[in-house]
């Protein structure tokens, strides 16, 4: 593997990691707003 290829192979890895992790978040705050809305 060439550095640009792995320079590129990173990058891409690094951006589905945030990716993956906003969706992760996302579902977090969602069962938080539904639980509080099912509690009040």
């Amino acid at each position: 593997m060439t550095p640009d290829e792995k320079t590129e192979f990173d990058r891409r890895r690094r951006s589905k990691n945030l990716v993956l992790g906003g969706i992760l978040l996302f579902f977090v705050m969602l069962f938080y707003a539904i639980t509080i809305v099912r509690m009040g």
